[in-house]
């Protein structure tokens, strides 16, 4: 692994608190970085956790593979629109814009892993529809639903417990709030987890939790 690789190798199990990581600078100035996993220095695949300063902005941009940010706080803003806390959206390959925050935002940020051909896509979870989910106490929130990948928000009431699912094409979870525990151990808010295709995973919470968690996309091993 060179220096500008990060948790690439896709057959081992990773878990990060990034509350806990340094912020990097971006190469713009009032954006910094936290760096989850990157394919290169600055292109390629990438997942990180991007602070925008107030007033802070970046060149206008292409996006080859695609962007698909969730906004944590803050308000986020480019040239369709603002986006406040609580909105996921999915900027397909091929296009661009030149974004900004008036008053600072944070974002969970994943570049370079879309297929051509997906639509832009872009849910205000804050009012969306939870659905029942596996068990008593926990309900999801669909973002995404496509051929390679599914994309949703996670609930589990206090005591809940998922079982073991298969992971059959691998698994992502971002924690947004409360605790999840993930195969006997806790995990807290902003806690990132990437688990390997056909890898079993059990979840639960004592005190409730909420994630984004994408399932399907992990490349399986070789």
């Amino acid at each position: 692994m060179s220096d500008s690789t990060l948790n690439m190798d896709f057959d081992h199990r990773v878990a990060i608190d990034a509350d806990r990581l340094e912020w990097a600078p971006s190469p713009l100035p009032g954006v910094d970085r936290r760096r989850l996993e990157r394919e290169a220095a600055e292109h390629g695949r990438a997942t990180s956790i991007v602070r925008y300063q107030p007033g802070a902005s970046f060149s206008e941009h292409l996006h080859p593979a695609g962007e698909e940010y969730l906004v944590l706080d803050g308000t986020f803003s480019d040239g369709d629109g603002d986006f406040s806390a609580g909105w996921y959206v999915r900027n397909p390959p091929g296009s661009r814009h030149a974004p900004f925050s008036r008053g600072g935002c944070t974002l969970f940020v994943k570049l370079c892993q879309m297929k051509l051909g997906e639509p832009r896509v872009a849910v205000d979870t804050r009012s969306g529809h939870w659905r029942p989910g596996r068990t008593a106490g926990h309900e999801v929130l669909g973002l995404y639903d496509g051929a390679s990948e599914t994309v949703v928000l996670e609930r589990l009431a206090p005591g809940g417990d998922l079982g073991e699912e298969a992971g059959h094409g691998g698994l992502e979870i971002l924690v947004l709030d409360g605790v999840l525990t993930v195969d006997g151990v806790n995990r807290g808010r902003h806690t990132w987890l990437r688990v390997p295709a056909g890898t079993a995973v059990a979840l639960a919470s004592n005190g409730g939790a909420r994630w984004w968690a994408k399932r399907g996309h992990v490349p399986r091993r070789s």
